[in-house]
């Protein structure tokens, strides 16, 4: 007979612990390449439980102020043998506005209209509580926590991690805005493809004809891409695009900035392919003829864990075990777990039961961020138990 252990409880202070803190980390603004004063936040706490905290070389990277943190809980002694890996990210998209968390109807919401932060900063708390609770009680396995920085800028900081930085073979994200209880089963390959034609300035009304346009030239590459959802597993996006100098003059250079998502590389790389090749189709059109200087970058590689995985089955089981139908989804996003799984480490990308991340409105009720911490523990349970 197969005998189900209980469902984790949290206590009141546990509770107040960390619902304040969250709304603490939420106040400091730590939009990607600005996460000191948020890392030094969560460094206090940890150092003030007695743990080693430690700061990579992250922080050396052009734009950025801070590295990653990592952090050791040991296991109870008897414990199992093996280390879990749990990760959240520090850093935000740019808020559009100052953000004080008010809560309203048993949500966590920002009184001013823009980001509240709860990505990730709802998984950073947890975190922190978690090793409030393990410190204090003991863990079944020992822990290694890692808050990255960089994450929004195309997970910048995990990218950055020495590989021999972490002993974790099994490891655990908490970023995915949907409801508990989603599992992610896979997410993209993504490449960065930037754009600069360079054409002649000319006086757009006594002499356009000795101009030639680079913003008609970007136009016309962007109106031959594919664009939007193409399939079941790809997306292709131009995301920004910038040029000319003033209304009567025939602009000399434009700039634009795509992407290319596929769950399967190959196609990604098809994409990427097929993106470059309107755009040197496009700078060779005799009215527009320009030099094209293109950069292709790819960002991140995409992955798919099978349901057999052994991080797959603790996280299944520990799911259940706190009340949830386990449900496996893919995703059109990526998190660190793209990083660590290409480095080595079996990730599971959990959802966190935040809302509407990256827009006005963003939020997150304190039943998620509680039910977040019950999974945990009881994935240190089903990890240590294996």
């Amino acid at each position: 007979m197969t005998v189900t252990s209980p469902r984790p409880t949290i206590t009141e202070p546990e509770r107040r612990y960390l619902n304040g803190t969250f709304a603490e980390l939420c106040r400091i603004e730590s939009p990607s390449g600005h996460e000191r004063l948020c890392a030094e936040r969560v460094s206090a706490e940890l150092r003030a439980l007695g743990l080693d905290v430690r700061e990579d070389a992250a922080g050396s990277q052009p734009g950025f102020e801070c590295g990653n943190l990592t952090a050791l809980v040991s296991a109870r002694p008897g414990a199992a043998s093996g280390c879990l890996l749990l990760c959240a990210h520090l850093d935000t998209v740019p808020p559009q506005a100052p953000i004080e968390p008010v809560l309203l109807d048993g949500f966590w919401e920002n009184a001013n209209n823009g980001i509240l932060g709860a990505d990730n900063k709802a998984a950073v708390a947890m975190l922190l509580a978690l090793a409030r609770r393990i410190v204090r009680e003991g863990s079944p396995i020992d822990v290694e926590l890692l808050f990255t920085v960089g994450e929004e800028v195309a997970l910048a900081g995990a990218q950055a991690l020495e590989p021999s930085s972490l002993r974790s073979k099994i490891g655990y994200v908490f970023d995915h805005a949907s409801p508990i209880g989603e599992v992610i089963t896979a997410s993209p390959s993504h490449y960065r493809i930037e754009a600069t034609f360079r054409g002649a300035a000319a006086h757009a009304g006594i002499r356009p004809e000795d101009g030639r346009s680079a913003i008609l030239a970007a136009a016309r590459a962007i109106a031959a891409m594919p664009h939007g959802r193409l399939d079941d597993a790809s997306t292709v996006n131009v995301g920004t695009i910038a040029g000319g100098s003033a209304m009567n003059v025939v602009p000399e250079r434009c700039s634009l900035v795509a992407e290319v998502r596929s769950l399967r590389d190959e196609r990604a790389e098809e994409l990427a392919e097929s993106v470059v090749a309107r755009l040197h189709e496009a700078a060779n059109v005799p009215e527009c003829e320009c030099d094209l200087d293109v950069s292709v970058q790819r960002m991140f590689s995409g992955y798919r864990l099978s349901g057999g995985r052994p991080a797959m089955q603790a996280a299944e089981r520990a799911l259940r075990r706190c009340g949830y139908a386990p449900v496996p989804i893919v995703s059109g996003g990526a998190s660190d777990a793209n990083v660590l799984v290409a480095r080595g480490i079996e990730t599971v990308n959990l959802a966190n039961g935040t809302e509407r991340n990256h827009e006005p409105g963003e939020r997150v009720s304190t039943t998620a961020l509680e039910e977040m911490f019950e999974v945990t523990l009881s994935l240190l349970d089903e990890v240590g138990a294996c």
